[in-house]
């Protein structure tokens, strides 16, 4: 039987990490890409195929998947979108390129691999490709108007792409994970601090809050969970032959779903903000 293959992207630390070791264990080609050459070397010792492919940059997508489509004899079985970053702060505090270059990372680039990988899905006859979306990709959360925009995007578009693909041999799947074990927090310090005037804000004083949060590690959030917790959830999207549409990850992403369709937005609007 002939290896299947998976290109993640994201894979430097936290749920893409896991999942390229997860999947590699359970017998998969694992193409574990990075947005830094610095982190494909990592990988590279550790004995992935890791491509660098940045989402932000069309180049690196067409010049990462041709060296995946290059190793494989020009097939790739499965693609799971996971790279992404956030840019914490208050919407009336966010500059247009910030959330410019969001949507480059977790949006428009997410949609052009997609759109790269379909006609190579097409021709092979079949494929899945599966979007790491967010609990805040049904529900938004105060300080993290950027990140949640670009999530609803991304529940929007892939739906819409579900829907098209019905009656061809490509299954997309969502996977909606709520607070997992990552290097997100830290790794927004850099995106807060480039184009955040906090200190200039009407909310100047409210951001305390929020900088103490991001500055320093508090340890868990309540119901977090490992990073295997997504990848089992991903081996069931690629592996099962009826894999669901979509697959939470955690209590709240269960519970925010339940509310969101249930309850008034004024009460709704009570339980996310204290979020």
């Amino acid at each position: 039987m002939t290896q299947k293959s998976v290109l993640i992207t994201g894979s430097s630390s936290g749920i893409g990490y896991d999942a390229a070791h997860g999947l590699r264990d359970a017998g998969w080609r694992v193409f574990a890409s990075c947005r830094k050459q610095e982190d494909c070397e990592r990988l590279k010792a550790e004995g992935f195929e890791s491509p660098l492919l940045d989402y932000a940059d069309s180049t690196s997508l067409a010049n990462g998947l041709a060296e995946v489509l290059e190793a494989t004899g020009g097939t790739l079985d499965a693609l799971y979108n996971n790279g992404a970053y956030a840019c914490p702060g208050a919407v009336e505090d966010l500059p247009r390129g910030a959330l410019r270059e969001n949507f480059e990372t977790n949006f428009f680039g997410v949609h052009e691999l997609t759109t790269m990988v379909i006609p190579v899905m097409r021709k092979q006859g079949h494929g899945r490709i599966v979007n790491c979306s967010s609990v805040l990709g049904l529900v938004g959360m105060k300080w993290r108007g950027s990140y949640v925009s670009t999530k609803f995007a991304m529940e929007g578009l892939t739906d819409v792409l579900r829907i098209e693909m019905q009656g061809t041999p490509i299954q997309i799947i969502l996977i909606e994970p709520g607070p997992i074990t990552s290097k997100i927090r830290e790794n927004s310090i850099q995106h807060f601090e480039r184009w955040i005037d906090w200190e200039n804000s009407a909310r100047a004083r409210l951001y305390k809050k929020l900088r103490d949060r991001l500055y320093t590690d508090t340890g868990p959030d309540p119901f977090e969970l490992p990073a295997s917790a997504v990848t089992k959830k991903l081996r069931h999207a690629l592996e099962s032959p009826r894999p669901k549409h979509r697959y939470f990850v955690t209590t709240p992403t269960y519970l925010m779903n339940f509310f969101r369709r249930v309850l008034p937005t004024s009460m709704l609007d009570r339980i996310t903000s204290k979020g």
